[in-house]
Parts: structure tokens; sequence; C-alpha cells
């Protein structure tokens, strides 16, 4: 007997031209598996400096808060999410497939002129930030017969306003792993002659948090990927680790990847291997 169909989840990089705006498109498709039990229809996310659009192509997608009414924790077909400062979990009430484009909150900055700070850790509805050409995208997105569609959809669009973008701002291209460096490079060299303070406020208005938050993240991040085979296959001394990371010990690590994750780094192993709702841990690179 064939084995049943899993969920489909896939993280995919953008064209090489984009790889300085959007981070990464993130599909996740439960709707050809069987039903999900209400355990693993939750879905667990990291603080993360990424902003996203999501689009809910099929199902529904609810904000995991107790004591909300419907109408407050459904989430819109379209949905904007700024960086986020603390883990986040959603819940899907039946199968659902969503489709995900995670922008560098300072090339959405370049491309539309929003300050990321006021949207930290919100949820907005596209039409509150974005002009006419960027909800006939949305709509066409939401209209698109498949995702392989839908990401040429949304790299079409981009790549000229990104191009006119990185030549009319201080936004440059470079390696994506340096972004969080080239951030601060950039701010102090528009902010020359001026002080530390006034180039923290630009850094914010750019990624929507504090240059120390954003270096804490990336070297988690950074961390993770090179240890997540170790992590998942058990083979690993959480004290090795946060030496090889730069923590000033294994209680500085465990401290911070409880801040990022919600767990300790020996729950978020065990929940990587065993539960479903830690998806996106699995596929991250």
């Amino acid at each position: 007997m064939p084995a049943a169909p899993t969920p489909l989840t896939r993280l995919i990089a953008p064209r090489t031209a984009l790889a300085s705006c959007v981070r990464a498109f993130l599909v996740r498709d439960t709707t050809r598996c069987a039903p999900l039990p209400p355990a693993q229809r939750l879905n667990r996310f990291p603080a993360a400096p990424m902003c996203s659009i999501i689009w809910t192509v099929a199902g529904d997608v609810e904000a995991a808060a107790p004591g909300l009414s419907l109408p407050d924790v459904r989430m819109p077909p379209a949905l904007f999410g700024g960086p986020r400062s603390y883990p986040l979990v959603s819940y899907n009430p039946g199968p659902v497939h969503s489709f995900v484009v995670m922008l560098y909150p300072a090339a959405l900055h370049a491309l539309t002129g929003v300050s990321m700070d006021a949207l930290l850790d919100q949820f907005r509805p596209l039409d509150a930030l974005f002009d006419a050409d960027w909800l006939a995208l949305s709509d066409a997105v939401l209209a698109a017969p498949d995702d392989a569609v839908r990401i040429g959809l949304v790299e079409a669009f981009l790549a000229p306003r990104w191009q006119a973008a990185r030549k009319g701002s201080d936004v440059s291209a470079g390696a994506v792993q340096d972004w969080v460096r080239r951030l601060g490079v950039q701010a102090a060299s528009t902010g020359l002659a001026r002080s530390a303070r006034h180039i923290e406020r630009r850094i914010k208005a750019w990624a929507g948090q504090p240059m120390r938050t954003l270096r804490r993240m990336r070297r988690a991040e950074q961390l993770f990927l090179d240890e997540r085979g170790a992590i998942l296959q058990g083979r690993v001394s959480w004290s090795d680790i946060a030496a090889s990371g730069g923590y000033a010990d294994q209680a500085h690590f465990c401290r911070e990847t409880r801040e990022i994750t919600g767990l300790s780094p020996t729950e978020l192993a065990r929940a990587m291997k065993e539960d479903e709702s830690y998806w996106i841990y699995r596929i991250w690179t």
C-alpha cells in the first residue's frame, strides 16, 4: 500500500537579482493529505527580523489567542506581517494552502517608504500599507493556478521596482548572510557627523528593531543552520554549541534560544523531530 500523502512544505529561494530583497518564498499545503489532528494544525514561528505577505489560497488561518472572538482571530486571505520580537503561533481549523513571501524589512522600506518600526509585531491588511499596484498583485496571486505561477508573479512585480529602489536609495546588494552588517554600515554612512542615537533611529525605521536585536537574531539563525543536522541526529553538546556561537556560556545560549523560539534548546530539538507544528524549523535553510 502506498504511503499516505504528507503535508507539502517548501522553502524556495528567489531569483538571484532579488536575493537582497526577498529572503524566501514559503509554501504550506495540507489540502492534499489526510486531515491533521488539531495539535498538528498549529504553526509555530520564531521571532524573526523579516516581514511577510501571507496569502491564504485555500482554507483559513487563525491567530492562536485564547479568549478572542472569531472575527478577532480569523486572518483575511491577504495579510501583511511585520518583523517579530517574540515567537508566534497560528492555527488552521481545517486543511489550508498558504503562500508567503518573506522580505527583508530594509528592502520593503526602500520599495514603499513605510517605516518598519511602527510595524513591529503587527499584522495589517494590505490596503492599509500598499498602493493599487501591490493590491492588484495580491489579487493575481490569490487567483493564480499554482505556486510556481505565484512566484513568477511576485518576482516579475518586484524585479524592476527593486532595481529602481537600489539605484535611488542607500540600499545595496550583497550576500544574504551579511544583510545585518550591511544595514549598520549603510546607516552609519548616511549619518556621518550625526549621533549614535540618530543612526539607531534610522536602523529601526529601516528594520523595525535595534541593531543589537538584529545581531542577536542573526547569530541564532546562523548557529541553527550550522548545527541543525547534528541537532536532528541528537549529536549535540549545548555547551560546545554555545561556545562556537560566541555566547558567554550555555545559560546565555539557552536563554536567547527560549526568547526567540519559546523553547529551550533541548525542547526545540525534540519538537523539531516529533511535533508537526514546528515544521518551519525542519525546512529552514
